[in-house]
């Protein structure tokens, strides 16, 4: 009986001191990321941003753009045709990207962004009020929208490898822009990341 108090007791006492180990920190919204990045395999916005924002540096200085944007003469309208998730997470955030994307470019002026999904609904509105639903002084007409002539396509896709015990997760961000009229591939950029987990072997 009283080796086994002792016994408890011992327990108590590591247990103990392992929580006085543990400490609570504060941290931004910024610097939480920051940490998180390097301690978790998961996805982030973090991660979003950064990934966004190297697409967006190999765009600037991407030569065969370059050209394509000088001879067109204007900036380009265009919007994200498709960029899939081919990764095995069903949940990574693909809207998240591309709505990252979309707002980086927006900030540089450089290009006239289409919303596809707002023309398609536009398009139902249109359509439901020709069905007679609506008086006739009231009915819009289509012919002023702007046509795209670029696309942007792609997909993000996860290879996981082990590596000394650890599985790391590597990510490609795939993106391709397409001319609508000619078909013709304009510039394609790529950008990784690698993501892994830091487990400790006991404690909190």
């Amino acid at each position: 009986m009283k080796r086994t108090f002792i016994a408890l007791m011992t327990i108590a006492a590591l247990t103990l001191q392992g929580c006085a180990g543990f400490k609570a920190e504060r941290l931004s919204t910024a610097e939480g990321d920051e940490k998180a990045m390097e301690i978790t395999d998961e996805w982030l916005l973090t991660d979003t941003e950064n990934a966004v924002n190297e697409i967006m540096k190999q765009l600037d200085t991407n030569r065969g753009f370059g050209q394509y944007m000088n001879q067109l003469g204007h900036r380009p309208k265009l919007f994200i045709a498709e960029v899939q998730n081919e990764t095995s997470e069903a949940y990574f955030p693909i809207d998240d990207m591309n709505d990252e994307l979309l707002t980086q470019m927006s900030e540089t002026g450089d290009f006239r962004l289409i919303n596809a999904a707002a023309r398609d609904r536009i398009l139902k509105e249109i359509q439901y009020q020709n069905e007679g639903m609506v008086k006739p002084s009231d009915i819009r007409k289509i012919g002023k929208q702007t046509g795209a002539e670029l696309l942007i396509f792609g997909a993000v896709r996860m290879n996981p490898k082990t590596l000394k015990g650890k599985t790391i997760k590597e990510y490609t961000v795939n993106l391709r822009f397409t001319d609508i009229e000619s078909g013709e591939e304009v510039a394609r950029m790529r950008t990784k990341a690698s993501k892994y987990s830091k487990r400790g072997g006991f404690g909190w």
